[in-house]
């Protein structure tokens, strides 16, 4: 069984940051890719950042500039810094994570379960 554990959503006003956290839990062997998504309401899920075992980065585009995603993989945990952020941005937030699980082993695909973003403008 593997968890995991979203932190570090809140209420922040246009402009400002916040900084989310997800810790991978379990029987882990490695964890390839690790992300967040986020979906909006009435809108479907989207790619917000992703992070590779080795450190490559893809954003989308309305966030680059803003947003970097960090991994620190002795702690099994991603995170997400959101600087300027924008009313647009408010959303609910999903970490995701590929993890490779052993006996047997085999890759998993695991999602948060989500933390709440609300910027007032």
């Amino acid at each position: 069984q593997v968890q995991l554990v979203e932190s570090g959503g809140g209420l922040v006003q246009a402009g400002g940051s916040l900084r989310l956290s997800c810790a991978a839990s379990g029987s882990i062997f490695s964890i390839n890719a690790m992300g967040w998504y986020r979906q909006a309401p009435g809108k479907e899920r989207e790619l917000v950042a992703s992070i590779s075992l080795g450190g490559m980065t893809i954003y989308t585009d309305s966030v680059k500039g803003r947003f970097t995603i960090s991994r620190d993989n002795a702690k099994n945990t991603v995170y997400l810094q959101m600087n300027s952020l924008k009313s647009e941005d408010t959303a609910v937030y999903y970490c995701n994570a590929d993890v490779v699980v052993p006996d047997p082993y085999r890759t998993l695909e695991v999602w948060g379960q989500g933390t709440l973003v609300t910027v007032s403008s």
